[in-house]
């Protein structure tokens, strides 16, 4: 029983890839009907001795080299640098493996280098709404050094105003106002105590300035006591007295305390003095800068106030008063130094020209930014220095390469990037998280005007989901930079390659490449291509085969990568990911698998298919096989009746019931019931590829002549006959060809495929070797019928005039069985195939 991988596709039946079945019509050649193409034909060589150099040193480097394989990318990016705004922004489609992001760079590092260096921007504290920091943009350079200058002058201005208030001149000053306070006090007192005696009583002052009057009799102060034991009409009138007395000295104490509270405002106008030449010194050095920039001299004028309402803040052993509370929320400890700090944002000075930022993690922190919190007894909190700037910030004024398949993953990121460039602004804020939730206390710092270029990187799948399904897109992203996979093999392109050859050896350092290596890396475009005359430009692929070619050069300690460190390193690939195509080889040769190479029979082909195993493709014969019969059946694809087939396989069967209908069913009826299907096949089958094959199963088992067996066929097929062009025909060709070389090679085996496909065609050494031997042939066919000639050995035929085919002619039989079969038809059946595939 042969081993089921369900892992495995086969892909030999799929849908053909770009270059192979839609050229058809571009590409198609006069062949004769016993064609066999010449080794020189498989494979498009480019010998050493036409390329110009003597090894990669010699190769110079070119700017434009990548720009001129990819004019439509290139003039899409260019465009956008020529056009302001927030809407074209740019999306940079392209399958993987084309260096996608790597051409983003390349084209726009130039351009940043001539860009202007876009400014640094700093939060500081905003003193009139600290919920609300303050963005400043300075000069690129500046903001670095604006934040080291206020923080050294802080510093100094927390150390001077203790020491300044220590000086004896200041002290001095302050005797000064207390002695004249003091002077004003005392003579306020004696005029009241003055007044007092006159009226006959003692005025006394307590420590807190509170006073009494005590009457006096008889020169001496009547206590309390005594007070009670006087006479009460006495009693009542120096009650009556005292308080008039009382009444006529409050002028006095609105006097005092006038006095005290000028006293107080002197000094604390000295010590605002005092500590305001302290600040203003400092913050001399910042002038400059002030006068530049009226944003940062109106931070420093409310810095100033700021200290100097809070000058006790300065002074040894102060305790920092707490935060103010907003929103109700409970105050949290503070220090109130943190708002003559400023938040570096974003630091532009280390760039010569506009940045270019790859963000490869898009968070949504990573991207927008975040407004950090820090812990202070088991409570959260947050202020303008724990502003932290996203990738969105840091290329502003320059350039944001973000990938698709990553920015894909967080959804609340792509929506701050959209929601970004419709506004124009960059904010940080923290994101919505849907619904209704408890938020903590935060704040909302100024948003930062945006100027800058996105570029989304990502495959043309996603552009036209996004294109679809979010107008925001199309309307932000208006221009598509299209990267092509290939470009055609020309001379010029051929130097263009080499040159960026030569740069991938520079840039990894690899040793240099020799004549013969160059070469072989021309030819390796065109295998990745999978076109004779075309060059792939999936660029890291053939980087990842040059630096593992190198390595086994220097193992060597040669001094030059050659062609043979190439194809060794090639074949060392294939084989750390052939176990499984070996699997199947050895079943293959035990036999397990039922496929015949030599010998004939009637109602089976050889069809070719291509099996993935993640990146590695292999191909495999498979034994197609037909019966027919009398029946309403019609034909039946049992690979569909399994549901193993998919629905271009199934496209692919109904075009051989048109191509019936078409030949033969124009003088009669067709009844006939067939089944078609993938011998020992155990995965799903997808594609038209092997339709051709079974076409021809299908004629065999309708002329009961069988099918030479030493061939194998691969091609979709047309309802009027035409072979037509499919992908894999390299994996395709190897896979049968290997399972002939490992059962011997008999000089009669070979591959039949669409002649639009010989372009496509680039073999190994091997395979080369063997047809120019004559121990392997490959036969280009352009029908049906020319397929047939070759697989039976009989002429398909023509109808004639006369409404037949020629005697003895493979069309002739198949006819003739059909109508045999229309003859064993009930009476009445209605002789019409059915097509249930």
């Amino acid at each position: 029983m042969v081993t089921k991988r369900p892992l495995a596709r086969i892909r030999g039946e799929a849908a053909p890839r770009p270059t192979g079945r839609l050229i058809h019509n571009a590409y198609r050649p006069t062949v004769s009907m016993t064609k066999i193409l010449r080794a020189s034909s498989l494979r498009a060589a480019c010998p050493p001795d036409s390329l110009p150099y003597a090894d990669s040193r010699d190769i110079p480097d070119s700017p434009d080299a990548l720009s001129r394989t990819q004019p439509r990318a290139h003039a899409a990016l260019d465009l956008a640098l020529s056009i302001a705004g927030r809407e074209y922004n740019v999306y940079l489609a392209g399958e993987p493996s084309m260096g996608r992001t790597h051409f983003a760079r390349t084209f726009l590092d130039p351009a940043a280098a001539k860009g202007a260096t876009p400014p640094d921007w700093l939060y500081v504290h905003n003193f009139d709404d600290p919920d609300r920091p303050r963005a400043i943009s300075l000069p690129p350079g500046q903001g670095k050094g604006f934040k080291t200058s206020l923080a050294k002058a802080v510093a100094d201005i927390r150390e001077e105003i203790p020491a300044r208030f220590e000086r004896e001149a200041y002290q001095t000053q302050k005797q000064s106002l207390m002695r004249g306070y003091n002077a004003d006090r005392e003579t306020v007192l004696d005029e009241m105590e003055e007044r007092a005696k006159g009226e006959g009583y003692s005025l006394f002052i307590d420590d807190q300035g509170g006073f009494t009057l005590y009457p006096l009799l008889e020169g001496k102060v009547v206590s309390d006591e005594e007070f009670e034991r006087l006479d009460p009409e006495l009693k009542k009138t120096l009650k009556a007295k005292g308080d008039r007395l009382l009444e006529e000295m409050g002028s006095a104490l609105r006097r005092l305390s006038k006095e005290e509270r000028g006293y107080r405002d002197r000094e604390k106008d000295l010590e605002r003095t005092t500590a305001g030449e302290v600040v203003d010194a400092h913050l001399a050095a910042l002038a400059e800068l002030r006068a530049a920039h009226p944003a940062i001299d109106a931070f420093l004028k409310a810095m100033r106030a700021d200290i100097l309402d809070n000058i006790d803040a300065f002074m040894p052993g102060a305790q920092p008063a707490p935060a103010p509370a907003s929103h109700g929320e409970p105050p949290l400890p503070d220090d109130i130094f943190y708002r003559y700090e400023a938040n570096l944002f974003v630091d532009n000075g280390h760039l010569s020209g506009a940045p270019v930022v790859i963000e490869d993690h898009p968070t949504y922190f990573n991207l927008m930014g975040c407004i950090e919190r820090e812990s202070e007894m088991g409570a959260l909190y947050t202020d303008f220095t724990l502003i932290k700037a996203g990738s969105l910030h840091k290329a502003n004024g320059g350039f944001l390469i973000i990938r698709v398949d990553d920015i894909s993953a967080n959804v609340g990121a792509w929506e701050g990037l959209l929601r970004a460039l419709r506004s124009g602004q960059a904010r940080v804020e923290d994101p919505a998280e849907g619904g209704e939730h408890v938020r903590t206390r935060t704040i909302e710092p100024e948003p930062i005007p945006l100027d800058l270029k996105v570029v989304l990187v990502g495959p043309d799948e996603a552009y036209e989901l996004l294109l679809y399904n979010d107008e925001r897109f199309g309307k932000l992203f208006k221009l598509k930079a299209h990267l092509q996979e290939t470009m055609p093999r020309t001379p010029e392109n051929i130097l263009v390659y080499l040159t960026l050859a030569a740069r991938v050896i520079r840039d990894a350092k690899l040793p240099p490449f020799d004549r013969s290596a160059l070469a072989r890396l021309v030819e390796y475009a065109s295998l990745l291509a999978e076109d004779q005359k075309r060059l792939s430009l999936k660029l890291p692929l053939a980087r990842e085969l040059m630096i593992e070619a190198a390595a086994l050069a220097r193992g060597e300690k040669a001094d030059m990568v050659a062609a043979s460190h190439l194809e060794r390193a090639r074949r060392a690939r294939d084989f750390r990911v052939n176990l499984y195509e070996e699997d199947y080889l050895e079943e293959y040769d035990r036999e397990m698998i039922k496929v015949s190479t030599t010998g004939e029979a009637v109602g089976r082909a050889n069809g070719l298919s291509v099996r993935m195993y993640g990146d590695y493709a292999f191909g495999l014969p498979h034994q197609i096989a037909c019966t027919v019969g009398v029946g309403h059946g019609g034909i039946l694809d049992l690979e569909r009746e399994a549901e193993l087939g998919g629905p271009i396989h199934t496209k692919g069967m109904m075009i051989l019931k048109s191509y019936l209908l078409g030949r033969f069913a124009q003088d009669k009826a067709l009844v006939m019931t067939g089944s078609l299907c993938f011998e020992q096949s155990y995965a799903e089958v997808e594609g038209d590829s092997a339709s051709g094959a079974e076409l021809a199963s299908l004629l065999s088992a309708l002329a009961e002549r069988p099918i030479k067996l030493c061939y194998a066929m691969t091609g979709a097929v047309s309802q009027s006959g035409d072979i037509l062009a499919v992908g894999g025909l390299n994996e395709k060709i190897r896979g049968f060809f290997t399972v002939c070389r490992r059962r011997g090679l008999t000089g009669a085996q070979g591959v039949l495929l669409p002649a639009d496909n010989v372009v496509n065609l680039m073999l190994d050494d091997d395979i080369l070797d063997a047809v120019d031997q004559g121990l392997f042939r490959i036969f280009p066919v352009s029908t049906i019928e020319e397929a047939m000639e070759i697989l039976t050995g009989l002429p398909a035929g023509t109808r004639g005039a006369d409404g037949k085919f020629p005697p003895q002619t493979l069309y002739a039989l198949v006819d003739e069985r059909l109508a045999r079969l229309a003859r064993c038809a009930p009476p009445g059946f209605p002789g019409q195939v059915a097509d249930r595939g």
